[in-house]
């Protein structure tokens, strides 16, 4: 077997391996976001808990809405503004 034959060979095996991990870890994930499911669904105050939820997750839409959505100022802009800045300085 060549190098270039086993270094494929090692590239196929540890993709396959990768796979399974991600496959494995997917798996664990699944069944322990059921296992909480499953939980909040035998508590009492699961409206409660379902609207604090809600109100939380607004808020965070609220941040992210903020944070992305005011545009700066054009980069044009703010050198003109301390030119003029600058002009007024200078006393002309």
């Amino acid at each position: 077997m060549t190098q270039e034959a086993r270094r494929r060979t090692g590239l196929d095996e540890q993709a396959v391996l990768l796979v399974a991990g991600v496959a494995d870890l997917a798996v664990s994930t699944l069944g322990t976001a059921l296992s909480t499911v499953r939980g909040l669904l035998r508590r009492s105050d699961t409206a409660e808990l379902a609207a604090q939820a809600e109100h939380d997750l607004m808020a965070r839409g609220r941040l992210v809405l903020d944070r992305y959505a005011t545009v700066p100022p054009a980069h044009l802009e703010v050198l003109a503004r301390h030119a003029l800045a600058r002009r007024s300085a200078d006393g002309g």
